[in-house]
Formats: C-alpha cells, structure tokens, sequence
C-alpha cells in the first residue's frame, strides 16, 4: 500500500506550524504516512524550536525559497506519494485516506477544495470556485499531492520561480490531464489579504497570472511581486 510523504516548507512560521503538526497528527492515520519532514529556509523566529518538539517530524535547513526547499523535502523522503503543504493551511479530516483514495483511481495528482478563514464575500466566492476543475482557480494553498514517480518526471518544483513555483508545477499537471480535485474542504488562512488588502492583493495576482501567460520569466514575476506586494 502506498504512503504519503508530507513536505512543508516553512520561514518564520511560529504562529502556524505547531497548531498544523497537531492538525496532522489528529486528523489522519500514521499507518498512512511515511514521514513529515518541515524544510526550514532561514527562521529568525522560534519555528525551528517548535518543530523540534515534535518527535516523528523531520526538521531540514536549506537555502531560502520555498521550490528548493519543497525540492529538497521531496529528495529527502520516502513516501510513494508526496503532499506539500503550506504551514497556515489546514487539510481536511481523514485527509491522508482521501488522497490514497484517489491514488487508487490512478489519479496521480491533485489538491483539495479551499475554505479561507475568512467571512468576506469575495474570498467566500473564491473558496467556492475551488471546487471546480479549472485551472484558474487552482494555487498552492489548496495544498498539492502527487506520485513521486509523476513529480520526477516533471523535474519537481522550478527553483527558478521565487513565488508562482506551485503555479507552475501545476500549468504542467493541466498540460498533461493529471489534475484532480478532491471535493473536501483544505481550510486556508487569508492573513496576506488581510495584511495587503483583498482587493490589491487580488489585482496583483491576477496581474501575475497573465504576465505568465504572455510569457513573463521568473525574474519579471518575481520583480512585480516584490514592487507590488511583498
């Protein structure tokens, strides 16, 4: 039976990341899962400390950026299948059995629907939308899983893109009909919204996505997210 690796690449994430490990540990079998392994891109805060109170996780240092690190959290394990997860992201109950689920199916690849933790109607709207198979609608904090044999045929995450690395992996899952989404509810933080603004950030983003799709590099990205959001 397949087991699942779960990758979380984290940067100062002490408000997250233990109430996420005890998330995991509550909601899903350990019989499921071969290891969690947390890759730490530099904290200056207390999230490294924290990780290292958890006996069965696996805290791993490596160079900021979270396609190298989610690389390197992937290199590191031993699961047949992988689950990257984002620390201020809180998947389903049973998550770990629903994955395997449709790894039966010989669904290779794919995310869970998204809930913010937010009561505003448009990111209301947005959650909803997830449900649906459509690309637009798809981005990292749906959390991703995929076979390990898929992820090394893609070559992993490209740790040329310092942000949209989850889009990126994922334009290559459409491309290749190896998506699904598993109607269960991933529930998301909405702090950078709160943090930028909903509006502003939602104009950046979706700024970001079209310079993709005219053909904007991984340097244009990452300079317009840098002057216009970070």
């Amino acid at each position: 039976m397949s087991k699942i690796s779960i990758v979380i690449p984290v940067l100062n994430e002490e408000k997250f990341i233990g109430k996420l490990l005890h998330h995991i540990d509550a909601n899903s079998n350990s019989s499921n899962i071969s290891d969690i392994i947390v890759v730490d891109g530099g904290s200056t805060d207390k999230t490294k400390d924290i990780v290292a109170c958890f006996a069965d996780v696996q805290l791993l240092n490596s160079e900021k950026g979270r396609a190298k690190q989610m690389n390197l959290g992937a290199k590191a394990s031993n699961g047949e299948v992988l689950y990257f997860l984002h620390a201020d992201a809180l998947p389903p109950k049973n998550f770990d059995i629903l994955i395997l689920d449709d790894i039966s199916k010989e669904n290779k690849a794919g995310c869970f629907r998204m809930q913010f933790d937010s009561n505003h109607w448009w990111l209301r709207l947005a959650s909803w939308l997830t449900q649906f198979n459509w690309r637009p609608c798809r981005g990292g904090d749906q959390s991703q899983f995929i076979t390990r044999e898929l992820f090394k045929d893609i070559g992993g995450y490209d740790e040329d893109y310092l942000i949209y690395e989850d889009n990126i992996l994922i334009n290559e899952l459409y491309a290749r009909k190896q998506f699904v989404v598993i109607n269960s509810k991933i529930r998301t933080s909405a702090r950078q919204y709160k943090k930028v603004g909903i509006w502003k950030l939602q104009y950046h983003f979706w700024t970001i996505y079209v310079k993709r799709w005219l053909g904007a590099d991984a340097n244009d990205i990452y300079h317009y997210y840098k002057n216009h959001v970070k």
